[in-house]
């Protein structure tokens, strides 16, 4: 193997509004830490969130950060005491720490995130991907798995008809899994048509303009997905689920307090439950995708050079245009 190089392109969060790519120091590992040379990575809403606001949330930026937590690559350096996947091993990463996440703010000193040519990551957070598994596609792996804890949390979709409100790339996703999962009907809602023609091609059987109330009211679900993280997408939620219904709030909304319909989700008797990234899905959807019974390809919409990662954050912001944007490094 030749040698490692001693610094890494990363893509760093700065402060609101100072986004940089710059060459970081490659540290070295601790015995259980891996090195893995990162092929692809997703932006997330979260990653765009510390771009444009400093802050994710309560998660406030107080030094430079590494972004990025949607990542897949090869492993290039095995851990010293011998456990995780071999050098050579395409892998998938699960952000979780015990504690926080890759890309976080939550704490200081932050949890670095892994847009950087070379990461050095824990062996626990590594899966082995098969390899019928192409490394872009496998990227979509991580925001697929927040998809698929959020429809287990909306119990059986068989036969079920469904309402998800916002058709982002999370959206779209849990269009996907939950067409995977058997839901007869699923109705997806969204301000822009782009997002729509997306989720139609993953499995949603009809679409509605987010500003037409009328027409998400009527739609009576049983099971409706919060994915826009507005208080009027949950307000939409709630007025299109049926009597009995549950609202699985997935979208983050803003810290704070928010308005919400709370005397109709009582009077329907509505069952209302959040759904907060994931745990051990990661492992479902990596066999999911392998056998291709979960199709999320048109989600992908746009892959830039790490290098130009400023456009693919603007171009990521723009929902109206773009679904999933992956940097490649």
């Amino acid at each position: 193997m030749s040698a490692l190089p001693k610094s890494s392109l990363a893509v760093v969060a700065h402060e609101k509004d100072d986004l940089r790519v710059e060459q970081i120091d490659l540290r070295e590992p601790a015995a259980d830490e891996v090195i893995v040379q990162i092929a692809f990575g997703g932006v997330c809403g979260s990653d765009l969130h510390y771009w444009m606001h400093g802050a994710a949330g309560e998660s406030v930026l107080r030094a430079p950060m590494i972004l990025g937590h949607e990542v897949v690559g090869i492993v290039v350096q095995r851990a010293a005491d011998g456990t995780g996947p071999e050098a050579g091993t395409a892998v998938a990463v699960h952000p979780a720490t015990p504690d926080s996440y890759l890309g976080s703010a939550a704490r200081f000193p932050h949890t670095e995130g892994a847009f950087t040519e070379f990461a050095v990551l824990p062996s626990y957070m590594l899966r082995a991907l098969p390899e019928s598994l192409e490394l872009r596609d496998a990227a979509i792996i991580e925001p697929a798995s927040v998809a698929w804890h959020a429809v287990s949390r909306a119990g059986d979709l068989s036969g079920k008809r469904v309402l998800v409100v916002g058709s982002g790339p999370i959206g779209a996703l849990i269009v996907a899994v939950a067409h995977r999962a058997g839901a007869a009907e699923i109705i997806a809602v969204d301000m822009f048509d782009k997002p729509l023609e997306i989720a139609r091609s993953v499995g949603a059987t009809s679409t509605i303009v987010a500003t037409d109330a009328d027409a998400i009211a009527a739609v009576e679900a049983d099971v409706v997905f919060e994915s826009s993280g507005s208080y009027r997408g949950l307000g939409s939620a709630v007025r299109g689920a049926a009597r009995g219904g549950r609202v699985v709030m997935v979208g983050l909304l803003p810290s704070g307090e928010q308005p919400a319909l709370i005397s109709l989700a009582i009077t329907r008797e509505l069952e209302l439950v959040g759904s907060f990234r994931f745990t051990t899905e990661i492992d479902e959807v990596i066999a999911a995708l392998a056998d291709g019974s979960l199709r999320v390809g048109p989600i992908v919409t746009h892959e830039f050079a790490a290098s130009d990662a400023l456009e693919a954050f603007a171009t990521a912001r723009d929902s109206a245009s773009s679904g999933k944007v992956l940097l490649r490094f």
